[in-house]
């Protein structure tokens, strides 16, 4: 596996960043993760470092060196988030459960397979346009589906920050999938509301293919911040651009490119790689430990095994 990375976050002119995103990967799979912690409850920004957290233990648990039902695992891994947040809750004593969106992606053999709940995004580009984005669980994204707003609408309408999915919520989430064949050079860009929300989609596929993620991710950035102004959201992306097992052609990269590399090939199946720990938290890293984490996980395994058995 090869394949371009950059992801950057800027704390826009909110008080604290709730952002959080990271990726892991092992020798065949690759996981990606973006969580935006939800301003309007308490503790936001633990509510995404947990999610990133238990996603990124479950990945280091079952990819070996990949997993083998892609689909299940995002939606168990964004459940097991969930629970670990009601969890976290109990723990810590709080008086409400922190809340989260989330998106995340996996890829293996050339194919990426992806979840959410709420409204940070994911995008798979190709030479300028949109292949497929997510639908943000959102009231204005239903009104658009039902033809009651034109599209045009969905920046301006009062009703735009009015989420129906998310994690830590009192009911369980619903998890969106989608999947799709990548091709060498295709982009996934996963997005915090705080960058779509000021960049037309168009923008966003034409500054991944004018230049490499490097340099696109803090372009959009920088844009987007400069868009919002004063009153600028949390802005963070993660992106890749897949280069499947290709090795050749990297003469002509700058360096800044070649820099972003990855490739997987001297890795072993026993081998992790990940950024998570370093990016999701900082000093809140440590806020819920490994084995609340684990319990969190057992719950929500117990709770799937017993409604397949009940659905026999």
């Amino acid at each position: 596996m090869q394949f371009s990375v950059y992801q950057q976050s800027h704390i826009g002119a909110r008080q604290s960043n709730q952002d959080r995103m990271g990726y892991s990967y092992t020798r065949d799979a690759l996981l990606l993760v973006l969580a935006d912690g939800m301003g309007g409850h308490a503790h936001g920004e633990v509510a995404a470092t947990v999610a990133l957290q238990t996603i990124s233990l479950l990945f280091q648990q079952q990819a070996a060196p990949y997993v083998k039902k892609p689909e299940q695992f995002l939606q168990q891994a964004i459940l097991a988030a969930h629970e670990t947040l009601h969890r976290h809750r109990q723990v810590k004593g709080l008086s409400t459960t922190p809340r989260t969106t989330i998106v995340a992606a996996l890829v293996q053999h050339n194919t990426a397979v992806w979840a959410h709940c709420g409204d940070s995004r994911l995008y798979w580009l190709r030479g300028g346009q949109v292949l497929a984005r997510t639908r943000d669980h959102s009231h204005v994204e239903n009104l658009i589906a039902q033809g009651r707003i034109a599209p045009e609408q969905r920046h301006t309408h009062p009703d735009r920050n009015k989420l129906y999915n998310c994690l830590g919520a009192d009911s369980l989430p619903r998890v969106a999938l989608g999947q799709g064949v990548l091709q060498d050079g295709d982009v996934l860009l996963l997005c915090s509301d705080g960058l779509w929300s000021m960049l037309p989609d168009h923008e966003i596929a034409l500054s991944v293919q004018r230049q490499p993620v490097v340099r696109a991710v803090p372009a959009m950035l920088q844009a987007a911040l400069a868009a919002a102004g004063r009153r600028s959201d949390n802005v963070t992306a993660l992106a890749i651009a897949w280069q499947g097992s290709t090795v050749a052609g990297q003469q002509g990269k700058m360096a800044d490119e070649l820099s972003s590399m990855i490739s997987t090939a001297a890795l072993t199946q026993q081998d992790h790689s990940s950024t998570i720990a370093r990016s999701s938290g900082g000093q809140n890293a440590d806020l819920f430990d490994e084995a609340e984490i684990e319990k969190a996980i057992a719950e929500i395994r117990g709770a799937i095994a017993k409604s397949s058995q009940l659905l026999k």
